[in-house]
C-alpha cells in the first residue's frame, strides 16, 4: 500500500511538473499568426510578454518576428522559446541558437532551433549541421527570411487549394 500511494505521489508531482511547464500551451494552444498548434510544435514555439502585460504564444520565432513587426509600439520584456530537446520553455535571449543545418525550421526553410545548453546544441549541429548563434542574429535571420518563408506557405497554400478542387471536381 505504501509503495502504491509512494508511486501514485510520484506520477502526481510529474504531471504537476509536466501541466507547469507547458502552461503556455494551455493559455495559447494554436499560433494566431498562422493557426499551427503550439503543443505540436512546442519544440520551437515562443512566448513573449509585452510591456503593456499582454502575451502572445507563437509556433516559432518565424511568426514571433511576424507579431513583433505587427507590434512596434509594444516592447518585449520577456521573451521565452521551447529548447528543441527538452520543450521547456527557456529564456530566448540567453538560449544557444543554432540557424541552418538539414532540418528545415517550422514555418520557414533555414530551420532556427533554441537550447539551454551546450551540449544539446552541439548534438544537433553533429546531427543536422548549422551554425551556432545568439539570439539577435536567430531574430534577424527570421527577419531575413520573411520574404521567402511567405512566398512558400502562400505558394504551397496555392497548390492545395488546386488539389483539392480536382478531388471536388474528380467527385462528380
Amino acid at each position: 500500500m505504501k509503495r502504491a500511494i509512494l508511486l501514485f505521489s510520484v506520477l502526481l508531482l510529474a504531471a504537476t511538473v509536466v501541466i507547469g511547464s507547458m502552461k503556455d500551451i494551455v493559455n495559447h494552444p494554436s499560433c494566431p499568426l498562422c493557426g499551427m498548434d503550439r503543443e505540436r510544435f512546442s519544440f520551437s514555439r515562443m512566448l513573449i510578454v509585452y510591456d503593456d502585460d499582454s502575451e502572445i504564444g507563437t509556433c516559432s520565432i518565424r511568426c514571433a518576428a511576424v507579431d513583433m513587426i505587427n507590434n512596434l509600439d509594444k516592447a518585449p520584456v520577456r521573451m521565452m522559446v521551447g529548447d528543441y530537446y527538452t520543450r521547456e520553455l527557456i529564456d530566448a535571449e540567453t538560449a544557444i541558437w543554432v540557424i541552418g543545418g538539414e532540418r528545415p525550421g517550422v514555418m520557414t526553410r533555414r530551420g532556427k532551433w533554441a537550447f539551454a545548453d551546450q551540449t544539446g546544441a552541439d548534438t544537433f549541429m553533429a546531427e543536422n549541421g548549422g551554425e551556432q548563434t545568439t539570439f539577435e542574429t536567430a531574430l534577424q535571420a527570421a527577419y531575413t527570411d520573411l520574404y521567402e518563408d511567405t512566398r512558400m506557405i502562400r505558394d504551397r497554400r496555392k497548390a492545395r487549394r488546386a488539389h483539392m478542387a480536382q478531388e471536388r471536381e474528380a467527385m462528380k
